[in-house]
């Protein structure tokens, strides 16, 4: 059944693709083109699995492929590769490395594996000439997630702090350096400083076991809810929140909290 299926989404793809009875906003894209809508797919995943929705899940993740159709439809036009290509690729890799379930290697635990994961992607890095751990970590991710990707990759070869107290004496040190900066006035040094929170910020995320993509995805939600609740609370009062002055804001952003808190 999963390859009628998948070979239904292939012949879909091509004849959308057909120069003489395709569709012609398909036929009008190419790489760069479908290159937004992919990433917003993959974002529209992670909704999806964050609001629990598995039927939603299941569309999102339908769209999500149609992506990696349309790249193959267009590679396979160029004669560079096809589906199949990809999948036997990914096939190969995932074989390579698991030796601990299909070789004689062993894992006792998911630290285990993946440190066989880890050894055995060093040793694909330095087939391909790239010598450093940090090598092959795409500089098109979202800044967090490559802050610590960055970071968890020299935490692999032992460079990282050993405890989480330490992350955060590391971040009130570089609080107080913002600090410094802003009275300096230098805000080129106000960015830089900035800068070294932000990561620093993530690298205890890292060490507390959550991705700092999804703490930063939870804060927004956080304040969304609360904004949105003040907006209403003040609106079924005949307020307008841009007529308010800071300390009324701060009063009715007070009570939003704790009337959340309270629900």
């Amino acid at each position: 059944m999963a390859d009628q299926a998948m070979q239904r989404l292939l012949d879909i793809m091509l004849q959308l693709r057909d120069p003489e009875t395709g569709c012609p906003w398909d036929l009008k894209q190419d790489y760069q083109s479908i290159l937004p809508h992919t990433l917003e797919e993959a974002y529209e995943v992670a909704d999806a699995i964050e609001s629990g929705d598995r039927q939603q899940l299941r569309d999102e993740l339908g769209d999500l492929l149609f992506q990696v159709v349309f790249y193959c439809q267009l590679a396979q036009e160029e004669g560079a590769f096809e589906f199949a290509d990809v999948a036997n690729t990914m096939a190969d890799k995932l074989l390579r490395r698991h030796p601990h379930v299909f070789a004689d290697a062993t894992a006792d635990d998911s630290a285990g594996a993946l440190a066989n994961w880890e050894a055995i992607k060093a040793g694909e890095r330095q087939a391909k000439a790239q010598y450093s751990v940090l090598d092959d970590i795409p500089r098109a991710l979202p800044g967090l997630q490559r802050a610590a990707k960055l970071q968890q990759r020299a935490a692999n070869v032992g460079f990282d702090w050993p405890v989480v107290e330490q992350v955060l004496h590391k971040v009130d040190e570089e609080v107080e350096e913002l600090h410094n900066a802003f009275a300096d006035g230098d805000m080129a040094h106000v960015l830089e400083e900035l800068g070294d929170l932000m990561f620093v910020a993530v690298n205890l995320s890292r060490h507390l076991k959550t991705s700092p993509e999804q703490v930063m995805r939870a804060a927004n939600e956080k304040f969304e809810l609360r904004f949105r609740h003040m907006e209403a609370a003040l609106q079924a009062q005949d307020k307008d929140l841009s007529e308010l002055d800071l300390e009324a804001m701060e009063l009715a952003w007070q009570q939003a909290k704790q009337q959340l808190h309270n629900a």
